[in-house]
């Protein structure tokens, strides 16, 4: 598995499913002939976009970045829709590190659409349960609240099984929340009314984890926002904002959903990759 070392807090991502979504709707209103210079596509007009997780261990906790997509929660008319390949595979990725799903003291979750919250529960008879038991998970009010109360559009990613059982553990936070000295969730909205960003500093150093306002290293330009985005301006101000100055300042950026890439760095005016930690095939 891929880590990336960030002034000692490491970065560690684990296996939490693949999937093959439409390339068109994850690039909205860009043309095919300009996006599939930048990503791969397949004949089905399908981009890979992997559901991982991210184990970072600092401070004597144990923390996730999203929960991946679970496993055995969708039809077969979703599992041929969404193009999986790959189901969760968290509890073996845990096993390197001498961990289980006990283990995790913290999840961070950027929103709660199905391929990042699936993970948070699992069937146990004919049951769903917390997949974490232990563990707080922090989420913006805005998106918990529209979770259990989704809109018409919204309501079709926002599934019960993957709430219901895990809400004693959530923990809302309004704008930001800092979990430490170097973690901070920042609301932005946009790909969902309650999305947020984490941004994470040390030594004079910042990453940032754009989740889906960024969700592969193609989607820098702020204009290149998804057509499954419930409010696209939001995320076209938000992500302008924050890239802007994010490349002004070197910063960092790692992602949940590259088939490609792990942690990127460009240059101060984004043409050029000057550092990268691109990804492995998965074993496990």
């Amino acid at each position: 598995m891929e880590k990336f070392d960030f002034h000692g807090i490491t970065l560690n991502w684990l296996n939490g499913g693949d999937t093959y979504m439409d390339g068109g709707a994850m690039f909205g209103v860009v043309p095919k002939a300009l996006w599939s210079r930048k990503y791969p596509v397949n004949d089905k007009n399908q981009i890979e976009l992997r559901c991982d997780p991210i184990l970072i261990q600092h401070d004597g906790q144990n923390i996730l970045i999203e929960s991946g997509a679970g496993t055995d929660k969708l039809s077969e008319k979703q599992l041929r829709n969404y193009g999986v390949t790959d189901h969760s595979k968290i509890e073996d990725s845990l096993e390197p590190f001498g961990l289980t799903p006990a283990d995790i003291d913290i999840v961070l979750m950027t929103h709660m659409h199905f391929d990042h919250a699936g993970g948070l529960t699992k069937k146990e008879g004919d049951s769903y349960v917390p997949a974490f038991p232990n563990a707080e998970i922090h989420v913006s009010e805005t998106e918990w609240n529209e979770m259990r109360h989704p809109n018409i559009r919204s309501r079709n990613t926002y599934w019960k099984e993957n709430w219901e059982p895990i809400q004693d553990q959530v923990v809302p936070f309004n704008g930001t929340f800092r979990l430490n000295d170097h973690i901070e969730m920042i609301h932005t909205g946009g790909h969902s009314d309650g999305h947020a960003v984490i941004k994470i500093t040390a030594g004079d150093d910042t990453l940032i984890h754009m989740a889906d306002l960024m969700p592969t290293h193609a989607h820098q330009n702020p204009l290149w926002v998804l057509a499954y985005d419930d409010y696209p301006m939001t995320s076209v101000f938000a992500k302008e904002k924050l890239m802007k100055e994010a490349l002004a300042g070197g910063w960092y950026f790692s992602f949940y959903h590259d088939g490609h890439y792990r942690v990127i760095r460009w240059s101060e005016d984004g043409k050029e990759i000057i550092e990268s930690v691109k990804r492995k095939e998965l074993e496990l």
